[in-house]
């Protein structure tokens, strides 16, 4: 199953849920997790999280009994809470992938103070053609293994 299989109403509430999971913020500038590029990174990469994430969103929506996207706050919020409670490894697999795509939103890592590279080189550059970092693993004996 793939991002693809999620029906508009499913999209829908993963983006409610999303945007009550992590809304947005204008004292520290942040998008919420509703945002379209953070959704659109959620869809892209489901993956395996496709079904429990497909089954949570089911389970909103039979809790609220509406999908989810077309309740007010309050009773939004307190579908949620339920679902909470007994969402179980569904629900746990919801929050991850809402917090795994926001938290690696270049907008949130640059409020957070992260910087948006690689760690290493940390500022001390590599001078261009120095592979001197390779020598020990060039002192090695070759290995040769049988391809699968």
């Amino acid at each position: 199953m793939s991002a693809d299989n999620l029906t508009r109403t499913q999209r829908d509430d993963l983006r409610s849920i999303a945007a009550m999971i992590v809304p947005a913020s204008d004292e520290y500038k942040v998008p919420g997790a509703d945002d379209p590029a953070i959704q659109a990174d959620m869809l892209a990469t489901l993956g395996r999280d496709t079904k429990l994430v497909a089954a949570a969103l089911d389970d909103l929506a039979r809790l609220a009994g509406a999908p989810l996207a077309e309740l007010d706050a309050a009773r939004r919020d307190a579908v949620a809470q339920e679902f909470r409670k007994h969402g179980g490894v569904a629900a746990a697999t919801l929050v991850r992938v809402v917090l795994q795509c926001y938290y690696r939103d270049d907008r949130v890592l640059g409020a957070l103070g992260i910087e948006l590279r690689a760690p290493f080189p940390k500022g001390h550059v590599l001078p261009d053609g120095d592979w001197s970092l390779l020598d020990p693993v060039k002192a090695r004996a070759g290995t040769l293994r049988r391809a699968p």
